[in-house]
């Protein structure tokens, strides 16, 4: 869904510019359509009996509240300027955002959230399924979020999108989808329930360290990296083009650690959650030979 917003943002062409904010009608526009599907989704669900937890419907709207304060807070003003900002922008609506937005997606959410008309088309698809399949296998969406990341902070590929608002949107899209792909064996959000397998961890740390490398050179360089597109317009607000970049690489990093903490903590505690689980239910399986043990009642 994130990424249908950075396609809308770009690829309309109608910016309006009210009191330092930039508001992209077409952005609003999806960002109100997919409040308004998971609304939808949300009653149907309601008319079956079956209620959505507090926790999966505020990841939802906190990831959507992330990804409209990406493209329609001043900040999207402020990444013409600044590569801080640029920066910024990518981590909100792709790093934090996508993740958010799937843990909102989980089923039965996510059966629900588009129409049968339009579910059922792209359900019947085979070839959709399988390239999905393998597109999510943990080494493949790590090696796609790499190239990803990497290729498009070449200087001849990240000038020529900031030059260019189709290549732009497609540079956005890119991302988003990246960390989609990188966040989906993960969050598993077409099972109810997520599974605390300690392997995600090692998953998540290694996407997120092949990113770091990324924003320690940009603090670390001693030249600015895009000075063809960005030249001196930090002076405006009061940054030279190299503390202009180090920040942006100090923002990167800093996302990086705070996000392979968190997958740290939360996927050891699911893991001892499963564990305690598994445990509980081994010990009133009553053992062949022996007096059936009475059900523990929680």
């Amino acid at each position: 869904m994130a990424a249908t917003i950075t396609i809308g943002t770009r690829a309309a062409g109608v910016t309006m510019r009210a009191m330092g904010a930039s508001v992209d009608p077409a952005a609003l526009a999806v960002i109100l359509l997919a409040a308004v599907l998971y609304l939808r989704a949300l009653s149907v669900l309601r008319r079956r009996g079956r209620r959505i937890s507090v926790l999966q419907q505020g990841a939802w709207w906190s990831g959507l509240a992330l990804a409209a304060a990406g493209l329609l807070s001043p900040l999207d003003r402020l990444a013409e300027d600044l590569l801080s900002g640029h920066m910024a922008q990518h981590l909100l609506i792709a790093d934090l955002a996508a993740p958010l937005l799937l843990v909102g997606l989980r089923t039965p959410v996510l059966v629900f959230m588009l129409p049968r008309p339009l579910l059922e088309p792209l359900a019947r698809r085979r070839g959709l399924r399988r390239a999905l399949s393998v597109l999510r296998r943990p080494p493949v969406a790590i090696a796609v979020y790499v190239a990803v990341l990497y290729g498009w902070h070449l200087r001849f590929a990240f000038e020529g999108a900031m030059r260019h608002e189709l290549v732009h949107a497609f540079q956005h899209e890119s991302f988003v989808l990246a960390s989609v792909l990188v966040w989906l064996p993960a969050l598993e959000p077409w099972r109810a329930r997520l599974r605390g397998e300690l392997w995600k961890i090692g998953h998540i740390l290694g996407a997120r360290l092949a990113g770091m490398f990324l924003g320690m050179a940009f603090i670390v360089m001693r030249t600015p990296a895009y000075a063809g597109v960005y030249g001196d317009r930090g002076a405006a607000h009061g940054l030279s083009p190299l503390d202009d970049q180090q920040i942006a690489g100090g923002l990167m990093l800093s996302l990086d650690v705070i996000v392979m903490l968190v997958a740290l903590c939360f996927f050891f505690w699911r893991a001892a959650q499963d564990h305690d689980r598994a445990e509980a239910s081994s010990q009133r399986v009553p053992v062949a030979g022996s007096p059936a043990q009475p059900a523990v009642r929680r």
